[in-house]
């Protein structure tokens, strides 16, 4: 029971420190009929459809194939930069933890393929950030996003206006910066012919996925297209329903409770508000390097209405610690277990970088804010 509980706690460590702290909470805030009000169903039915979409896109090989055809035609430093900007496109659509899941992996077997292990650190640091910097492009890139777009209720041209600018430089950075991660005159790598499985089955997660964009811009009701997925899920491929990330939304429920209680306690309210008037931004993306951005979103947007800054904050503060982005614990599992791994290397290269992004896409936001 012991071993299994040690598990769950490894496995869902996010979750279980947010129902801790919601418990924590409830013990201030006795529960009451206010706490049916803390929870965003529309947020969390979102959530579970593009993680159905999303599963379903992966069950087909779309990613696996796309990757292999696009790389199969690069060599020398373009292959670097191919490796990097895969996961930061990607991510727009099936969110940063989905593209790093993805490319990762695929990424140490090209490199060994390669002989290019000791290049490992520079790609997957740029990679991870890749993947987090490009998945604040769009409101579906990553679970803040999508809350913060439906809690300030967000027209498309309000959230692009924000992002698209700071998704530009950041693709300039990466660009410039990968264009140095591989020899100049490495061969292209020998990638085995990946078909993909049931393009059937891919239509069907196509159009579910155009639903799920039109359910996020408010054009289809959130209920109906739940209803939607999930039945298309059971007829098409219900082995799926079994993989979905309950403990996400699980995590969000307990962050939804955090907030809520948070925001009743006079004093917790007085503070944060005083630091959110001074910047909405920088308490945002310090607050991420601590608790991460996603449940920073969810925590500070009870106390102001500047949803533009928190938009800014908790994408950019993704970058700086491990834990900014709970997406970038993935690439460090990933490479800790790798045969070739240089831990100490990989953890200097990654918090050199990141701070180096924070602090400059910090500057640059300001300017544009």
């Amino acid at each position: 029971m012991g071993k299994r509980a040690w598990e769950f706690f490894k496995s869902e460590t996010v979750l279980c420190v947010a129902a801790l702290c919601a418990v924590i909470t409830m013990f201030l805030v006795p529960p009451d009929g206010a706490y049916l009000e803390y929870i965003d169903v529309r947020v969390l039915c979102l959530l579970l459809c593009l993680m159905a979409v999303v599963a379903g896109f992966q069950s087909c090989g779309v990613f696996e194939v796309l990757s292999q055809r696009l790389l199969s035609r690069f060599g020398g430093r373009g292959l670097g930069v191919a490796l990097v900007l895969l996961p930061f496109f990607t991510s727009m659509v099936v969110t940063n933890d989905v593209a790093l899941i993805t490319f990762v992996p695929f990424t140490l077997l090209v490199l060994e393929e390669l002989g290019c292990e000791n290049r490992a650190v520079g790609v997957l640091v740029l990679q991870t950030m890749a993947a987090n910097l490009g998945s604040m492009a769009t409101p579906v890139g990553n679970p803040q996003n999508l809350y913060l777009y439906a809690a300030y209720d967000m027209t498309a041209g309000d959230f692009f206006s924000v992002m698209l600018p700071l998704t530009a430089l950041s693709l300039l950075g990466l660009a410039a910066a990968s264009a140095f991660v591989l020899p100049r005159d490495l061969a292209r790598p020998h990638l085995e012919p990946r078909r993909l499985q049931n393009p059937k089955k891919l239509t069907v997660f196509a159009v579910l996925f155009a639903l799920c964009l039109l359910t996020v811009f408010r054009l289809l009701p959130y209920g109906l297209l739940t209803v939607v997925v999930l039945a298309a899920l059971a007829v098409v491929e219900p082995k799926l329903l079994k993989k979905l990330d309950i403990g996400l939304l699980a995590t969000f429920v307990c962050f939804f409770v955090v907030s809520g209680n948070l925001g009743r306690m006079g004093a917790v309210r007085t503070v944060l508000e005083a630091l959110l008037q001074r910047s909405t931004m920088g308490t945002a993306a310090l607050a991420s390097q601590i608790i991460s951005n996603v449940p920073a979103a969810v925590l500070l947007s009870a106390f102001t209405q500047d949803g533009a800054g928190l938009l800014r904050g908790t994408n950019i503060g993704g970058l700086g610690t491990p834990v900014a982005s709970l997406a970038s614990l993935i690439t460090l599992k990933y490479y800790f277990k790798w045969p070739y791994a240089r831990r100490g290397r990989y953890l200097l290269v990654f918090l050199g970088a990141n701070f180096l992004g924070l602090i400059v896409l910090l500057a640059a936001a300001s300017v544009l804010a």
